[in-house]
């Protein structure tokens, strides 16, 4: 049970906005089409992502907007499976104090699920969730240990597949690879994935440069990849700090040169290729990898239909954030597994036995179609949780982020086989 209280007669309710420890409900207008009376218990989750300007944080405000926007549509089309859905969020700061404050506070709302939410402290959210029995639907893939614990239920293969696939993008055109990536345990690991990627294609490991993910110059770091790639291509996974870093590497790199650079989505986006100058952006001709199809496909448009007429104007809200496409899969997720349990309450303990059982999510191509038991999983000790091991090859073309390949490529091979660093 959700704890809420059932709704006892056909009269239409007010939209409820309860603003407590950073935190939104929200719930629909007006019964619940298709729903008999009091007989479904109301399905109440959290979503969860910093929202904050320092200079040094992360924002992802979109993505509890996201998560508010897609309840306004979902109640109002008869909610899930008759249920009507609540939305918590919460902001988390970009810290991990703010991560475990919203998971304590998700566990003392005892919510059925944490959906579509992001947070880089794993480590600080992921222990109370357990404690509570709270599934994680759908995290951004921000944290290494949601590839590891049971609770959680990605619906992508986060920074593990980005890097493996961006070697595999990259093996197709490039000679010499100049990597430049964090100084930091998540950086350690990605030579590895990319050169495994790069060596099937013959390639030889690329040229592994550790930085600072926060620096305000790169111009050693660019110097020292343009050196080691002569006219192959330099790739950079660095957050925030890439616009950074291909700053200090346009200024230095010789005009009319041929290295190429690349990045993935998430240090790239169509938001910086926008604010950069669009067609005539630096990263025009740029590789890029993803784990969706490009945000101008068709298959987008029930999102950008939800958007347009629910989400009234909300400008935090970028359909081609790859944060807020991934709350609308993790949505589409809960959506499947309340539907397959088909009762009248929906609980947290209810939902994980469902999707350890099986319970298939079909995305309407925007991912494989998901499922998460054990044999669907990639089992390695690094990333046990991954049962999406498919991205997308994307170039910058004309300022548009859009398809250099048409379909999802297989990297499971690569993360499964991946050489250690060092």
């Amino acid at each position: 049970m959700t704890g809420r209280r059932r709704l006892s007669s056909p009269r239409p309710y007010k939209l409820l906005t309860s603003v407590a420890a950073g935190a939104l409900l929200v719930s629909g207008c007006g019964v619940l089409p298709g729903a008999s009376g009091d007989s479904r218990e109301p399905v109440t989750v959290m979503t969860w992502a910093p929202d904050t300007t320092g200079a040094d944080a992360v924002n992802m405000a979109g993505m509890p907007a996201m998560a508010r926007t897609y309840a306004r549509w979902i109640n109002e089309e008869g909610g899930l499976d008759g249920h009507e859905l609540r939305v918590l969020t919460c902001n988390e700061q970009d810290t991990a104090a703010g991560a475990s404050k919203c998971a304590r506070r998700a566990a003392d709302e005892n919510v059925a699920a944490v959906v579509g939410s992001y947070s880089r402290y794993g480590r600080a959210f992921l222990a109370p969730l357990e404690a509570a029995g709270i599934p994680y639907i759908g995290g951004y893939g921000a944290s290494a240990d949601e590839f590891t614990s049971y609770l959680s239920y990605p619906v992508n293969g986060g920074q593990p597949a980005l890097v493996a696939g961006n070697g595999e993008q990259l093996a197709a055109g490039c000679e010499r690879v100049s990597l430049v990536r964090p100084d930091s345990l998540v950086g350690d690991s990605m030579p590895g994935l990319l050169d495994t990627s790069l060596s099937r294609s013959d390639r030889p490991a690329s040229h592994d440069i550790s930085a600072a993910e926060e620096a305000t110059s790169y111009d050693a770091e660019a110097a020292e990849a343009l050196d080691k790639a002569g006219d192959g291509c330099v790739t950079a996974v660095l957050g925030k700090g890439t616009e950074t870093f291909f700053d200090s590497f346009r200024r230095l790199a010789p005009k009319g040169g041929e290295v190429r650079i690349s990045s993935v989505l998430g240090s790239v986006g169509q938001s910086l290729v926008n604010r950069t100058g669009g067609p005539n952006s630096p990263f025009e001709g740029a590789l890029v990898t993803g784990w969706y199809p490009e945000s101008d496909d068709p298959r987008w448009n029930e999102m950008r239909e939800v958007i347009r007429k629910y989400a009234f104007g909300d400008n935090r809200i970028d359909p081609s954030d790859t944060g807020v496409q991934t709350t609308w899969i993790a949505y589409t997720a809960l959506k499947a597994v309340v539907e397959a349990m088909d009762r009248p309450d929906i609980t947290a303990g209810g939902i994980s036995v469902s999707l350890n059982r099986g319970t298939e999510v079909d995305t309407g191509g925007l991912t494989p179609v998901l499922r998460w038991r054990f044999q669907d999983m990639v089992g390695t000790a690094a990333y046990g949780r991954i049962v999406n091991g498919r991205v997308t090859f994307q170039v910058v073309r004309g300022g548009r982020i859009t398809a250099e390949k048409k379909g999802f490529v297989d990297v499971t091979e690569t993360l499964v086989n991946a050489r250690p660093s060092g």
